[in-house]
């Protein structure tokens, strides 16, 4: 991905393709004639609680980066079912629409793509288009070096705020994420690399509360989660 925002004064982290939008798509389900079998990111969004999506009404989040001394937050109210968007900030408020948006407003957007797919991760796998999905067993990951398996996402160069970038999930044998890569425009060399950790069940969802490299240095993590269903 090329870089879509700087998280206005702490520019250090990834965003995501603007075909991360959806919040309905589902995966098939298999019928009674037809068996499926079930992807590596089925597996990895239902160990996360994929399945009590639906029945989420509004999520809210504050979004936290701490890099050395310098701290960051804004929050943030999402009603998937109507797509209502609020932004709250230490500078401003603001309100919006995901069907009704403009140029003024696509910054504020391009900041919520960014903070709920660090959130939402896992259900990102689902709702995308245009992912080409690449399975590894027994890959040593970034920061622990633990003996992880692994799945690789790659976004189409078309389209979105951020095309062609790729992530690298290290997950373990229940399918939860542990740490991963962030590979801008599917570079070999990851841009960034981070912890998955601190998980937590908000109402059936389970969110992964903290985020950290390997210097210590940086820290992105989230607090004030609720779920209303």
């Amino acid at each position: 991905m090329k870089t879509l925002l700087s998280i206005f004064i702490v520019a250090i982290f990834f965003s995501c393709n603007s075909k991360k939008n959806s919040n309905t798509n589902m995966y098939d389900t298999p019928t009674d004639s037809i068996v499926v079998a079930e992807t590596t990111a089925a597996k990895i969004a239902r160990a996360n609680g994929f399945d009590e999506w639906k029945n989420v009404s509004e999520i809210a989040f504050t979004f936290n980066v701490d890099r050395g001394e310098n701290h960051f937050d804004r929050s943030w109210i999402w009603k998937p079912n109507t797509g209502d968007v609020t932004m709250i900030s230490a500078k401003d408020t603001v309100s919006y629409n995901r069907s009704k948006m403009d140029s003024l407003i696509m910054k504020t957007d391009g900041a919520f793509i960014n903070d709920k797919y660090w959130l939402l991760a896992p259900y990102q796998l689902m709702w995308d288009d245009g992912i080409t999905f690449s399975d590894k067993e027994g890959a040593v990951s970034p920061i622990s070096k633990d003996t992880l398996d692994q799945l690789t996402i790659v976004y189409g160069n078309d389209g979105g705020y951020t095309p062609g970038d790729a992530y690298d999930f290290f997950y373990d044998k229940n399918y939860k994420i542990k740490e991963w890569n962030y590979r801008q425009g599917n570079a070999e060399k990851p841009s960034m690399s981070t912890t998955w950790e601190d998980y937590e069940n908000f109402s059936g969802l389970e969110i992964a509360k903290t985020h950290k490299d390997s210097t210590g240095n940086f820290k992105l993590y989230f607090t004030n989660i609720s779920v209303k269903k």
